[in-house]
Order: structure tokens, then C-alpha cells, then sequence
């Protein structure tokens, strides 16, 4: 039988699809192409993964955005990746230092959508 074995992509509408992609390049150090970005697995970080989880219609777990989709994007060094986002001025909204999974922080790109970097455990 076919099966999924992973997130393909991410793909959303943007108002200045250009200014945004220089954001997440000079906030989060994310290169892209005027067409995307294409990454590859990280064999080398057991636990490192991309998760797929729909939420209930009434979650609030994606406050203060009002947009209906989050992004989780995996990181290497999450007191790294605040000190850029602070250096631009990009304070995190919600910091979760210590989970079983590793550690998390949320924030805001500049259209609403809220970000969730994560550093893996097994990067800690």
C-alpha cells in the first residue's frame, strides 16, 4: 500500500512574498530561492523530525496569531536563533525551556504567522 513518509512542503500565501522571504533570511538565517527552499533529512540527529498534527478548530494553541497554520522549524542552537531574532527585533512570544522533546520558543513573523523553533533533544 502507498504511504506518506513525510512532510513534502510548506506552502502559504503572502502579501509581499519577497519582503518575507528576506525576514525569515535575515531573522533566522533561512536562504531561499524565489521559489523556496529545499531541505534535507538530518540522518545525523536521532529524534530530529518533521511532524505532522492537525488541531481542533478552537485550539489556542496558535495565539496570538489568528492565522489557521503554524510552522515549526527545527533548529541547531535556539539561544543562538533568539539572539538573532532580538538583534532584529524579534522577541519570542512563549519560551519552553525544558520539554521531553527539547526546547521551544514561539515567535511572530512580520504577516501574523507564528513560528515554533525547536531544538531537539538529542541537539541539546
Amino acid at each position: 500500500m502507498a504511504k506518506v513518509l513525510g512532510v513534502g512542503g510548506i506552502f502559504f500565501k503572502s502579501k509581499d512574498p519577497e519582503a518575507l522571504r528576506a525576514w525569515y533570511r535575515d531573522v533566522l538565517g533561512l536562504e531561499s530561492e524565489s521559489w523556496g527552499k529545499f531541505f534535507t533529512p538530518l540522518s545525523d540527529h536521532p529524534g530530529a523530525g518533521t511532524v505532522w498534527a492537525p488541531f481542533k478548530a478552537e485550539t489556542t494553541y496558535f495565539a496570538p496569531s489568528d492565522r489557521d497554520f503554524m510552522l515549526n522549524l527545527m533548529v541547531d542552537d535556539l539561544d543562538a536563533v533568539l539572539a538573532q531574532c532580538k538583534a532584529r527585533g524579534v522577541e519570542p512570544v512563549k519560551e519552553m525551556l525544558d520539554e521531553p522533546n527539547g526546547r521551544f520558543a514561539h515567535i511572530i513573523d512580520p504577516e501574523g504567522l507564528k513560528i515554533e523553533l525547536w531544538e531537539p533533544k538529542e541537539m541539546i
